[in-house]
């Protein structure tokens, strides 16, 4: 058997071999979704401490199956190279049963004069090595807070590889760096690629969506702790839309079912601004960026006048990720 390959076990017609996949230079393997086909890395050392018997859930869809179903392509082809060696030789090892394990002629002849004749001389077998796995590499590892498995994923993930479901608090934290990373790249783009992204607007595109993300990944946040921790909380939101969209309105929830007031545990400026990050958002998602009634209302300091248009910087954009990340942090601690 080639290196990497051995037979554990035979039981008449039926063999069981064990064929090793090597790690990467950091201790992890890959693991790809039969669901997504999408790939993700998980530390070995960790892995081969989990039970044998086990499911696994893709970090991205959250297909969750036997883990033996999610083997990469290439350790499919590592496996199965053994597998055809280990064939070819049993083959091998019939043909020469027949012939008795030495070279041998038979030949035959009929009334026409025809004759068949087979030889067969037995010749040592070398198995080639088993290919290497040349799979994506490591980013990051990132640690699993319940289950302290170690995993490594390329995109945005929702689930840990043993546990499912993340918990809330560490999506929006996720959320909120993606968010910084978007900025970060932007920054780090060529001056004449930044120049001409620039000029066809955008980057105001962009600055405009990190509002809309940062409200999502608050609204998602604050729902998830709202129904975990309130026994009531479908009859305390019957009818109230997408309220935890609403900043004044969350908090009202909030206190209204025992838990402390975000307004005050948020220092004043920082709600402020997240009100008027809030109130831009809306103008920006309900009427592109023409300043109404209603933002005048929420940021009645505004320089702003009605029928204007509204601009974001790069700068607000940064401000308003580190206060929702204020809040985010201030939501999950509530309870």
């Amino acid at each position: 058997m080639p290196e990497g390959a051995e037979i554990v076990d035979r039981n008449g017609d039926v063999v069981e071999m064990r064929v090793s996949i090597p790690g990467d230079e950091h201790g992890f393997f890959g693991r790809q979704c039969p669901g997504c086909a999408q790939m993700f890395r998980v530390n070995m050392e960790d892995y081969e401490a989990l039970p044998e018997e086990i499911e696994l859930w893709c970090v991205y869809c959250g297909h969750h199956c036997d883990h033996s179903d999610f083997m990469t392509q290439q350790q499919k082809d590592r496996a199965l190279r053994a597998v055809a060696d280990l064939g070819v030789q049993m083959v091998g090892h019939v043909v020469e049963d027949v012939f008795g394990g030495r070279s041998r002629t038979r030949s035959r002849s009929r009334g026409s004069g025809f004759g068949v004749e087979i030889r067969f001389r037995s010749t040592p077998f070398y198995p080639q090595p088993l290919p290497g796995l040349d799979e994506e590499k490591l980013v990051r590892e990132r640690k699993c807070a319940d289950c302290a498995l170690r995993y490594a994923v390329f995109g945005e993930h929702r689930f840990c590889p043993v546990c499912g479901p993340l918990a809330s608090a560490v999506v929006s934290t996720d959320a909120l760096g993606a968010e910084t990373a978007r900025l970060d790249g932007l920054a780090q783009l060529p001056a004449e690629v930044r120049a001409d992204l620039r000029e066809k607007g955008v980057f105001t595109r962009i600055w405009v969506d990190t509002l809309e993300n940062l409200v999502g990944i608050v609204e998602t946040l604050a729902g998830a702790v709202f129904r975990a921790a309130v026994a009531d909380a479908p009859a305390r939101l019957n009818g109230k839309g997408n309220i935890f969209q609403r900043l004044d309105d969350t908090a009202d929830l909030f206190v209204a079912a025992g838990y402390a007031d975000l307004r005050t545990v948020l220092d004043a400026p920082t709600w402020q601004r997240l009100t008027e990050s809030w109130a831009a958002r809306h103008v920006f998602t309900h009427n592109d960026g023409v300043v109404d009634a209603r933002y005048l209302t929420k940021v009645p300091g505004s320089t702003a006048r009605l029928g204007q248009r509204l601009t974001i910087t790069e700068a607000s954009c940064r401000q308003a990720i580190l206060d929702a990340g204020a809040l985010c942090h201030a939501v999950a601690a509530l309870t």
